[in-house]
């Protein structure tokens, strides 16, 4: 009977994946507002923000969320909490740089949007946007700002 709860308990444990775990790293890159590379187990690593998408390149306010960014993690070491995996196999995650939430700054500095694709329940990027939008922060000063999950089927 031992044996049984010990074998249950390593195997649980086996199959926790200890990327959801949270761990710490130097970013080496911005790639744009919402995806940075970080040091991971020797590796640079992609992570793309959880629950915001900022503008994408040839959008208005792109350059502008790219620096934010930049001037939050470049460089410096981070808290990465992860989430999920993208479709392209890239951590999901929400990024903690000096005891502050990343994606919570873009989304109240009006430099995202909140997904609700990628995450509908959240109160808390839900009511920082409305914030920002209010205040007509960042892109929300745009008369008619254009969601990037918009923008890029634009593209196509």
């Amino acid at each position: 009977m031992i044996f049984r709860k010990t074998s249950l308990l390593v195997l649980m444990l086996t199959l926790i994946s200890s990327s959801s775990w949270a761990w710490e790293g130097k970013c080496v890159a911005v790639i744009s507002g919402d995806i940075i590379k970080v040091m991971h187990n020797g590796e640079a690593e992609y992570i793309r923000l959880y629950g915001i998408d900022c503008p994408d390149k040839g959008q208005a306010y792109w350059v502008d969320a790219k620096r934010f960014t930049a001037n939050m993690v470049s460089g410096k070491n981070i808290d990465v909490l992860p989430v999920d995996k993208d479709n392209y196999g890239n951590t999901v995650a929400w990024i903690h740089a000096g005891g502050r939430n990343l994606n919570h700054y873009l989304a109240g500095t009006g430099l995202a949007w909140h997904d609700i694709l990628t995450a509908p329940d959240n109160p808390e990027l839900k009511k920082l946007q409305a914030e920002a939008r209010e205040a007509k922060r960042g892109l929300w000063q745009h008369p008619k700002p254009v969601a990037p999950w918009v923008y890029r089927k634009t593209k196509k």
